[in-house]
């Protein structure tokens, strides 16, 4: 692929990133780029572990971009480590609590569906991952560690035992500290990931160890016969790998340190990494597989489509930012404005948009809607539409050549948002009675439609229509108190008048353009919504 160096020009987070890894491999005098996410396979696989994936093949992306080299992705799941704690949200915890402490490759499935917990938590990620389309190979450490790839970089580490124990052994308490080691070993009898004291680690790569009954073992560091302690073996996979970039978590910051620290000692150059901020949920805590709390991939997949999320992903990674079903909404019209964006912008100005970065350099035709999805939302709560066949009638008003068939996209949003609706607007829709000031300004406003709708349904459909109902709007509410002077002397119409609006047909604190929610419904049952509020 040939290379597009003026890209490095473009500000953009992934372009940034790829440039910087770009110099570090002409510098190493490398040609192929190995990029890593990580994932932790003890709870179930949530919606950070797609963020950090999507955000790590953007980078990826804009790399063979601006150099023309060839990359890999590797997806890696620690399934070698041992299950430290039952996680809230599985089936069957008995058989979990039972199996503490052996690598999760070895404790039961709770669920039935595969050979063990590791191997279920993994075949979700990897179902998830292709069903995004990631292109990505799979890394299993279970199958690493037993299958020697790890075997020279484990003897080394052996080599230098002394040198990663004083790494690490200041940052921990005085017990750990005089008890420390990398190696963790797995007992040969139990497979339990034992955590204790080495009595000696041999050159040759052997440990010296007692388990808990007294009993004196000798154990090989290869051949999956022992494990390293998280921090010493995120530092062996990037010596071992040779990893030239990987992203991680602001509460990884030291863990990156350390992990550093050791991966020089042992002989590698670190990888390049992203620190980004953590998601909260609706009460502010840091989201938790093992809590299950927050969105799951699956909520927000039942509300919009997966567009959307790539958005909310791409959105400022350094900025810690709420993920619940409330942002929704506002991802899914962020991405629709982007993508119709990015297909008239010419290159290079076109990867300065995140939906160039999405959709990897090709945004499809097919993504885009005439309605913004908070105009469905609307339209959906004001008909009280329960199916998206219901919504569709009403859409047709404003798209009269949209059809499921022609505007594939527009009938993923339509099925979305009368699920959405029904879930978290309509329960939450409160219309308050309207103030004496704006009783003047509804009831002007009924006879302003009245009198405009022959004309305005001899308008063509869409976006006419609607600006012409908006201006009706503008016109009502053209008196005290929501008057406001514009910069050239004319008469503007402050947000007062729209948010009553919103409050007061339908119970929203506030919404789109109102003219395009009206042109979609329709005059004479908009007529009838605004009667039945001041009838109220």
């Amino acid at each position: 692929m040939s290379a597009h160096p003026e890209l490095r020009s473009i500000k953009a987070w992934p372009i940034e990133e790829a440039a910087k890894l770009a110099d570090r491999l002409a510098k190493a005098g490398k040609t192929e780029a190995l990029f890593e996410t990580g994932y932790g396979p003890s709870g179930l696989p949530h919606i950070g572990t797609f963020g950090e994936v999507a955000r790590t093949s953007w980078v990826r992306h804009a790399f063979t971009q601006i150099t023309g080299l060839p990359s890999r992705l590797l997806a890696f799941s620690d399934d070698m480590d041992g299950l430290r704690k039952v996680p809230d949200n599985v089936p069957n915890k008995e058989l979990l609590q039972a199996a503490l402490g052996k690598p999760l490759t070895r404790v039961p499935d709770p669920f039935g569906t595969h050979p063990s917990f590791g191997q279920h938590n993994n075949a979700r990620l990897r179902s998830f991952l292709d069903a995004f389309g990631f292109a990505y190979e799979f890394g299993s450490s279970t199958e690493y560690y037993t299958g020697g790839r790890f075997d020279a970089a484990l003897l080394r580490m052996a080599e230098i035992h002394e040198q990663v124990c004083d790494i690490i052994r200041p940052t921990l308490g005085p017990d750990r500290r005089a008890t420390y080691s990398p190696f963790l070993p797995i007992h040969p009898e139990t497979g339990v990931v034992m955590q204790v004291p080495m009595e000696e680690v041999r050159a040759d790569g052997t440990l010296v160890w007692k388990d808990d009954e007294g009993r004196r073992w000798e154990t090989p560091v290869t051949g999956g016969h022992c494990k390293a302690q998280w921090k010493a073996d995120w530092a062996l996979r990037w010596f071992a790998l040779g990893v030239d970039y990987e992203m991680s978590g602001k509460d990884l910051i030291d863990s990156v340190r350390l992990s550093s620290a050791i991966c020089r000692a042992l002989g590698g150059e670190p990888p390049l990494n992203l620190t980004y901020e953590l998601f909260l949920d609706d009460q502010g805590q840091k989201i938790s597989k093992s809590k299950g709390n927050g969105l799951t991939i699956e909520d927000w997949l039942r509300y919009a489509p997966p567009e959307s999320l790539s958005q909310f992903m791409y959105n400022q990674p350094t900025r810690a930012k709420r993920l619940f079903f409330d942002v929704i909404p506002r991802a899914v019209d962020e991405y629709l404005q982007n993508a119709e964006r990015t297909r008239a912008l010419p290159m290079p100005d076109a990867a300065a948009n995140p939906a160039w970065h999405i959709h990897g350099g090709a945004v499809p035709a097919t993504a885009a809607s005439p309605l913004t999805f908070q105009t469905l939302l609307n339209l959906a709560a004001v008909s009280a539409a329960e199916t998206p066949d219901d919504l569709w009638a009403f859409v047709r008003n404003y798209a009269p050549e949209a059809s499921p068939a022609t505007h594939p996209f527009l009938d993923v949003l339509v099925e979305r948002a009368v699920a959405y609706c029904a879930d978290f607007v309509r329960p939450g829709l409160k219309p308050r009675p309207p103030t004496p000031e704006e009783r003047e300004g509804l009831e002007d406003l009924i006879l302003r439609l009245s009198d405009a709708q022959y004309a305005i349904e001899d308008m063509p459909a869409g976006a006419e229509r609607a600006k012409a109902i908006q201006d009706i709007i503008y016109d009502a509410g053209r008196r005290e108190p929501f008057a406001v002077p514009n910069k050239d002397g004319s008469m503007g119409v402050g947000r007062g008048w729209f948010n009553a609006l919103y409050q007061v047909l339908l119970g929203a604190d506030e919404g789109p353009r109102f003219g395009s929610v009206v042109a979609a419904y329709g005059i004479p049952r908009t007529i009838d919504v605004v009667r039945a509020a001041l009838d109220r």
